[in-house]
């Protein structure tokens, strides 16, 4: 049975959020809010609760599982950044934005595109899922909350709780944290590209679309 805490993102509640660590520690899978919707996340080099996240979301092995990340050091610890890269993300983070870049050896190779050697990362702009991190010590393995029968994330707690109560460990309740995707950017070629229009704004990294 999962267990469930109640975090204001206004007044976040640090015993709650240790008890979330404390299940991460211990192989857990947490539910939690994000500034786009909810996410799922483990250990980063936890491979059965990998395992587990793309049972729940029936991924294959093609489908990246995003590094959040709480600041831009730990970035450069698990993606090589160029001084270009460097400045995008700082400009832009943290925000509703994936970005996609060259995996360093740090990045386990299950969570690595198994053909290009790149990674998602991500630095998530809401004061749960970044006090998480924070207590963490480290990046999580995370992906969006969509079920498979579901064309869109999961964004009630208690309905969560009531569909993944057997699946996942604890589910924090951060209240509605929305439905929409982020934004994914790949970063690995000498212009940025656009792979899905989600919540972050593409307008600072100079990318047209066919609207424009």
């Amino acid at each position: 049975m999962a267990q469930f805490f109640t975090i204001y993102p206004n007044n976040v509640n640090m015993r709650l959020i240790y008890q979330a660590v404390a299940i991460l520690k211990d192989g857990g899978i947490v539910v939690y809010p994000t500034d786009s919707c909810y996410a799922l996340g483990c250990l980063l080099d936890n491979k059965h609760a990998v395992t587990r996240i793309r049972e729940i979301r029936q991924l294959d092995e093609e489908h990246y599982l995003t590094l959040m990340c709480r600041d831009l050091s730990e970035i450069s610890n698990y993606a090589r950044v160029d001084n270009t890269q460097f400045r995008l993300l700082k400009a832009n983070t943290p925000g509703s934005y994936t970005f996609i870049l060259e995996a360093t050896r740090e990045v386990p190779k299950r969570l690595q595109h198994p053909k290009r050697s790149t990674i998602g990362i991500r630095i998530p702009d809401h004061p749960v899922a970044l006090a998480l991190l924070e207590a963490l010590g480290e990046p999580m393995s995370s992906s969006t909350l969509i079920l498979p029968e579901q064309p869109w994330p999961l964004d009630d707690a208690e309905l969560i709780r009531e569909l993944l109560e057997k699946k996942v460990d604890a589910v924090i309740d951060g209240g509605a944290a929305g439905t929409d995707f982020t934004t994914v950017i790949d970063l690995t070629g000498t212009l940025p590209v656009l792979l899905r229009q989600g919540m972050g704004d593409i307008a600072p990294f100079g990318i047209m679309t066919h609207a424009n």
